[in-house]
């Protein structure tokens, strides 16, 4: 199964858009969003696949939640504990650092994926892979992930606007 993991578009619809066209190309079946999606606007772009939400520090609850469950997608407040080809999956943005470190030296999830930072991470921890895609705003590269699952084999995959 291939999956599409992005982050932080803070409602900026050209960079989204731009991303979305990326993860059509990859033909991924299944998208992880790690938060800041900034508006209600970017949820419906996401429409082509069974995507998974989680909030940002930049995202408004109601709103939010609002919006993706209208689209017939799946929202998880802050964290976000899933299964997917016999691999165990946190779904986190990673502002709270207390909780992703947590999260990661847990030893509970094959693959940990987070946003925040706005750069780039591919990080072994144990037996855990940590995965954040880098980010479509407010970065000089914008990117997204791609992770070959079960293998755990990712691709960090330039965008442009």
């Amino acid at each position: 199964m291939l999956l599409g993991v992005v982050s932080d578009t803070h409602g900026h619809l050209p960079f989204a858009t731009a991303a979305v066209r990326m993860l059509e190309s990859l033909e991924v079946e299944a998208v992880l969003h790690c938060g800041d999606i900034g508006t209600e606007d970017v949820v419906p772009l996401f429409a082509a696949w069974p995507t998974h939400f989680v909030l940002g520090n930049v995202d408004y609850p109601r709103y939010m939640e609002a919006a993706i469950q209208e689209a017939g997608q799946h929202y998880h407040g802050r964290f976000a504990e899933l299964e997917m080809e016999g691999i165990a999956i946190a779904l986190l943005h990673g502002d709270d650092e207390r909780l992703l470190a947590e999260t990661i030296s847990s030893g509970r999830f094959g693959l940990v994926c987070h946003g925040h930072t706005h750069k780039q991470r591919l990080q072994r921890i144990g037996e855990t892979l940590v995965l954040n895609p880098g980010a479509l705003y407010r970065t000089n590269q914008h990117s997204i992930a791609v992770v070959q699952l079960p293998e755990l084999e990712v691709t960090h995959v330039p965008v442009g606007s």
